[in-house]
C-alpha cells in the first residue's frame, strides 16, 4: 500500500524502499520497529512533534536509540523553549497517529530538524506515515525532501 509519503517521493523521483512490519500496539518504540525491519536502532529515525515559543509547531527527527534533547532543539530552531506536543494534538496537527508520524507528505509543512547522526549512514528508515511501514532512503534525499536543518538534537536515553 502506498502512503502519501511514498506517493510524494514517487512524484519527486526519489529512490526508496518500503519495509512492512507487524505492529504491536503495546510497543511502538523505535527499537522494536528497528528489530522488525532488520536495521540497527540508530539507523531508524523517529519523528516527534514539538512546539517552540517562537517558531510554533515543528518536527524533530532523532535516532531510535536516543531521545530528543529539548534544549538543543530550542537552540537549533531559534526558540527559547520547546516542548513536545500532547499526544491528543498529534493527529489534528499532522494527520498522523503515534507510531506513524513522518515529516514527509504531512497535512502541513512544518519546519523539520534532524539529528546530525542521520548523515552517518548510507540509508535510514523513517515512518512511511502509517504504523507498520517504514520508508528506507538515502539521508541526503530525506533532508532535501523535508528541507530539514541538521544539528545535535539527540542524547543518549537516560
Amino acid at each position: 500500500m502506498k502512503t502519501n509519503a511514498a506517493r510524494l517521493l514517487d512524484s519527486l523521483g526519489v529512490k526508496y524502499s518500503l519495509r512492512d512490519y507487524e505492529v504491536d500496539p503495546e510497543d511502538l518504540s523505535a527499537e522494536s520497529v528497528a528489530a522488525k525491519v532488520g536495521m540497527p536502532p540508530e539507523q531508524v529515525f523517529k519523528t516527534l512533534v514539538a512546539r517552540g515559543d517562537r517558531t510554533g509547531v515543528l518536527m524533530a527527527v532523532v535516532p531510535g536509540n536516543a531521545e530528543l534533547d529539548l534544549k538543543a532543539l530550542a537552540r537549533l530552531s531559534g526558540d527559547r523553549k520547546v516542548d513536545t506536543v500532547p499526544l491528543k494534538e498529534l493527529q489534528p496537527l499532522t494527520g498522523y497517529v503515534r507510531g506513524g508520524c513522518t515529516a514527509i507528505g504531512g497535512k502541513k509543512d512544518y519546519p523539520v530538524y534532524v539529528d546530525e547522526t542521520l548523515e552517518l549512514f548510507d540509508e535510514v528508515a523513517v515512518s512511511a506515515g502509517v504504523r507498520g511501514t517504514q520508508l528506507v532512503l538515502a539521508p541526503a534525499d530525506y533532508l532535501r525532501v523535508t528541507k530539514a536543518k541538521l544539528g545535535p538534537i539527540s542524547r543518549d536515553k537516560a
